[in-house]
């Protein structure tokens, strides 16, 4: 079969079938297989693929979303992508990932970007005042505040450490 080719006998690359029956796909397991030694992926089309290939070839069944899609291609290019940018150097600085949505178990907070005034809308005081404490705290009660209202079942498991809770220094 095809996986047999991809696979030879002891790969221990992950063998993911693109499934929405499957796990949901979290960027805590995105960046293990970022991490890790590559990935086969399996996709079927329409009716999916045959129960007995699934059990006999150990395919991890991955899901991105409550949706069908008419065949798993689509899901296989998110999963490259979410792990393709993670890799050393595709983003510039590694640090460019630490404060985006999912990495502390947050919703990320919003953006501006110029002209400060924009249709009569204006970005926040505090984001123009270079006190880098406070914006980080402006940043961090925005994330909280999206998550609460956007993804609630995300902001019972934020797990991230507070800008305020830093350890502090004895003077």
């Amino acid at each position: 079969t095809a996986i047999d080719a991809a696979a030879a006998p002891g790969d221990t690359r992950p063998r993911l079938l693109m499934s929405p029956r499957g796990r949901p796909l979290t960027q805590r397991r995105v960046r293990d297989l970022a991490e890790g030694p590559g990935l086969v992926i399996v996709c079927g089309r329409f009716e999916g693929v045959d129960e007995r290939v699934i059990a006999a070839r150990n395919l991890e069944e991955v899901s991105i979303g409550d949706y069908i899609l008419s065949g798993g291609e689509m899901a296989a290019m998110v999963v490259l992508d979410a792990c393709i940018r993670l890799l050393p150097g595709v983003m510039g600085k590694s640090a460019s990932g630490e404060e985006e949505s999912f990495e502390g178990g947050l919703l990320e907070y919003p953006h501006y970007t110029r002209p400060r005034d924009w249709e009569g809308h204006a970005i926040p005081d505090i984001l123009n005042g270079g006190n880098h404490g406070a914006i980080a705290r402006w940043r961090r009660q925005e994330a909280e505040r999206i998550t609460r209202e956007r993804r609630p079942d995300l902001a019972s498991t934020d797990k991230s450490p507070s800008p305020d809770k830093s350890p502090s220094t004895k003077a």
